[in-house]
């Protein structure tokens, strides 16, 4: 026995599920009129005499992600969900209509669907915001410049044995930009550090420490140590976010071409409290 799906789940599945064809079967009658919103609640909108209530629209922007929430915050904040809502409500007459939300396949397909883009494109954007992003190489990176090799060799020893790289880059080394960070460069990204010094650290462990790296600068020495559980955290979180703005910039171009038709028979109707707000969104 299947349990019946809610409104705003069944719509988001539709949409979510591509069905394309189901846009392009049929388009919505307008309803004669409205349903004048119940005393003891309050309704947001009317969609061909089906409304939406404050608390229906409420339950669906708490069970937001806040990545998702913060894009909404972007592009207009409740004003431009509740138009989304509507788009959504108006796919579920649709599907109604076809019958599609009582086919064990579709429920199915909806059960099991999950939103994913192909890992290639979904990479090609993480490129363009590499600037933003931790590598796969999660460490961070710190380095000295000596003047020549012994130096360079001694103090190796020296940090091998337990001393402090941070203060001995302070004290000796010869790279004024670092020097005073204890030659700190924070998260290892592309291009931190010189080719030579970079293929010599993508080979070192958490907390090793390389040999004098030979360079036209001098001889570096460069350690990685692990990075702060917080930093990988917000990584992911901005991981996701970015994952989220692609996603919803693909879902809104081929969404906004197969509603376009639909949405234009569909009698829509937003309150304020009970008065209909003239906003854009009526159409008849």
């Amino acid at each position: 026995m299947h349990r019946p799906m809610t409104g705003f789940a069944a719509a988001t599945a539709v949409r979510r599920a591509g069905l394309l064809t189901l846009m392009l079967t049929g388009l919505l009658a307008a309803w004669a009129g409205c349903t004048p919103p119940p005393s003891d609640e309050r309704v947001v909108a009317f969609v061909n005499g089906k409304p939406i209530t404050q608390t229906e629209f409420e339950h669906e922007w708490g069970a937001l992600p806040e990545a998702t929430k913060a894009r909404y915050e972007k592009e207009g904040g409740q004003q431009t969900f509740l138009k989304e809502l509507v788009d959504d409500e108006i796919l579920l007459q649709e599907a109604r209509k076809l019958g599609l939300d009582q086919s064990d396949a579709f429920r199915d397909r909806v059960r099991r669907y999950k939103e994913k883009l192909p890992k290639d494109e979904l990479d090609r954007y993480y490129e363009e915001h590499a600037g933003e992003l931790l590598t796969p190489l999660k460490v961070r990176v710190a380095q000295m410049l000596l003047p020549n090799f012994p130096a360079a060799k001694d103090l190796e020893t020296q940090v091998n044995r337990g001393g402090d790289f941070g203060k001995f880059a302070q004290r000796y080394s010869i790279d004024y930009k670092t020097k005073a960070k204890g030659g700190d460069l924070g998260p290892y990204r592309k291009g931190l550090v010189l080719p030579e010094v970079d293929e010599v650290l993508k080979t070192l462990k958490p907390g090793m420490v390389s040999a004098p790296i030979k360079t036209e600068a001098g001889y570096y020495l460069v350690q990685v140590t692990a990075l702060d559980p917080e930093i990988i955290q917000a990584d992911q979180a901005k991981r996701e976010r970015l994952r989220q703005e692609l996603l919803y910039r693909k879902r809104k171009l081929y969404y906004d071409s197969v509603i376009a038709e639909i949405k234009a028979k569909a009698v829509v109707r937003v309150y304020d409290g009970s008065r209909p707000v003239a906003d854009g969104l009526t159409k008849r």
